[in-house]
C-alpha cells in the first residue's frame, strides 16, 4: 500500500458542445482538489492523461491543468498516453511519484474531446493504436479488430451473440441509473439481440449495441501517501496496481486468450493477497461487448470459453455474484479515451465510499478495475478498498 485516492470529480460524459478540452480539465481539476479537502498549493505534481492523436488541435496540454488555480503554477505537470489505458497510465505515474517520495499529493486528470471531428476521422485516429503495418486497413477500424476477435471466439467456443446482447442490455440498464453516463436509456435485451435498421451489424457479429460510444468527458482524482491520507476525510487505498504489456501485433499472440489481461489480474490479486471472490464489484473495459465476455474468463470468473455463463446466470448484475460495470461501463457511460481509466477509478472509489447513488452496490468493501489499451496490449488492474 503506497497511496490512496483522497478526492475525485467526474463530469458527465457525452457530446460537450461549446466546451473545449481546457474547460473540461479546469472543471474536474478544481472540483477534485476541493473534494479532497486540500488547497491547490498542496498539490506536488500533476499528471494529465489524453490520447488526442488529432481529435483536437491543442497539443502539449499538461499545463492547461494550471488554469484551474494560480497556486498550481510552477508545479511539474506531465502528459501521459497509453492508448485506451491512458487514464490508468497517468494514475500509475502518480503512484510511482509517491512511492519514490518525489511527491505526497498528486493530481491526476483524464480528458478527451472526440466529437470535434467526423466519425470517419475518429476511426482513423483510433486505428493508429493498432499495429499499423498489418492492421491499419482492417475494415471498420477498431470495431473491425474486435469483430475479428468475436469471430475467432465464436469459431472456438460457439456463437455467443445472445451473451453479448445480454452484456449490452445489462450495461445500458446500469447506465440508465448513472447520471454521469453518456447514454441513460435502458434499451432492453430484445433490442440488443435483434439486428435491425436501428441496431445494424457494424463488424463481424458485432451490432451497434455491442460497441462503445464516441464521447467527450473528463474525470480527476487526487492521490496522497498513507500518512497524508490518514488525516483526510476519505481515503481509498490501492491494495495493488499492476501493469502488463503484450506484443502490439495481433499476429504474434492468441488474440482470443487475452493473456495480458489474465496475467495482470493474477499479479494484482496476488499482490493484494486476495481472491476474486473477495471483490464486491469490478469496473472493466467493455469497449466492445466481446471484450467484457472474454474478460470474465481473464479475471477468473469462469473457465475459458464459459464467459457466457456469468451473464446468462446473472452473476455480473448489480446484486449478482460479482457485479461488473455497475456504472454502465464504456458501453453506456461512454469512452472518452484519456478519461476512461480515471473515470473507472473514480466510480470504483465512489462505490467503496458509499456515494455511488442509483448504481451503488450494497455493502461494497473491495473493487477491481481493469483498463485496457489496444486489443489486450496495455493492461492495468487495480484492487481498491477503503483505508479505514
Amino acid at each position: 500500500m503506497t497511496a490512496c485516492i483522497v478526492g475525485w470529480s467526474h463530469g458527465r460524459f457525452g457530446k460537450q458542445d461549446g466546451r473545449d478540452v481546457e474547460a473540461m480539465i479546469v472543471e474536474v481539476a478544481s472540483a477534485a482538489i476541493a473534494d479532497a479537502g486540500l488547497a491547490a498549493a498542496d498539490i506536488d505534481a500533476i499528471y494529465l492523461g489524453t490520447l488526442n492523436g488529432g481529435f483536437v488541435r491543442q497539443e502539449f496540454p499538461a499545463s492547461l491543468v494550471l488554469q484551474a488555480d494560480p497556486a498550481l503554477r510552477f508545479r511539474p505537470a506531465t502528459r501521459v498516453e497509453n492508448a485506451c489505458a491512458t487514464g490508468s497510465a497517468a494514475i500509475h505515474q502518480g503512484l510511482n511519484a509517491i512511492a519514490a517520495r518525489k511527491a505526497r499529493r498528486v493530481l491526476v486528470v483524464g480528458v478527451e474531446k472526440m466529437t470535434e471531428v467526423t466519425g470517419q476521422e475518429v476511426g482513423e485516429i483510433l486505428i493508429r493504436c493498432s499495429y499499423v503495418k498489418e492492421e491499419a486497413d482492417i475494415p471498420a477500424g477498431f470495431a473491425g479488430v474486435f469483430g475479428r476477435i468475436a469471430e475467432s471466439y465464436f469459431q472456438r467456443h460457439g456463437d455467443r451473440s445472445d451473451a453479448l446482447a445480454r452484456i449490452a442490455a445489462k450495461n445500458h440498464a446500469n447506465g440508465a441509473r448513472n447520471p454521469l453516463a453518456h447514454m441513460q436509456k435502458d434499451v432492453g435485451y430484445d433490442f440488443c439481440r435483434t439486428v435491425s435498421e436501428r441496431n445494424p451489424l457494424v463488424a463481424g457479429p458485432l451490432r451497434r449495441t455491442d460497441c462503445s460510444l464516441v464521447s467527450d468527458g473528463a474525470a480527476a482524482l487526487v492521490l496522497a501517501d498513507i500518512d497524508t491520507a490518514l488525516g483526510l476525510e476519505k481515503a481509498i487505498v490501492f491494495r495493488a496496481a499492476e501493469q502488463v504489456n503484450d506484443f502490439l501485433p495481433m499476429g504474434r499472440r492468441d488474440i482470443v486468450a487475452f493473456e495480458g489481461p489474465e496475467l495482470a489480474w493474477k499479479r494484482a490479486l496476488a499482490a493484494a493477497g486476495m481472491a476474486l471472490d473477495d471483490l464486491s464489484l469490478v469496473e472493466t473495459h467493455d469497449c466492445f461487448t466481446i471484450a467484457e465476455l472474454i474478460e470474465y474468463e481473464a479475471m477468473g470468473l469462469t473457465p475459458k470459453g464459459r464467459g457466457h455463463v456469468a451473464i446468462e446466470d446473472g452473476w455480473t448484475e448489480i446484486g449478482g455474484k460479482l457485479p461488473v460495470n455497475p456504472s454502465g461501463g464504456l458501453k453506456a457511460k461512454g469512452h472518452p479515451i484519456g478519461a476512461t481509466g480515471v473515470s473507472m477509478h473514480v466510480l470504483a472509489a465512489m462505490q467503496l465510499n458509499g456515494t455511488a447513488g442509483g448504481i451503488q452496490v450494497p455493502g461494497a468493501t473491495a473493487a477491481g478495475v481493469f483498463n485496457m489499451g489496444g486489443a489486450a496490449v496495455a493492461n492495468f488492474v487495480s484492487i481498491l478498498e477503503p483505508l479505514r
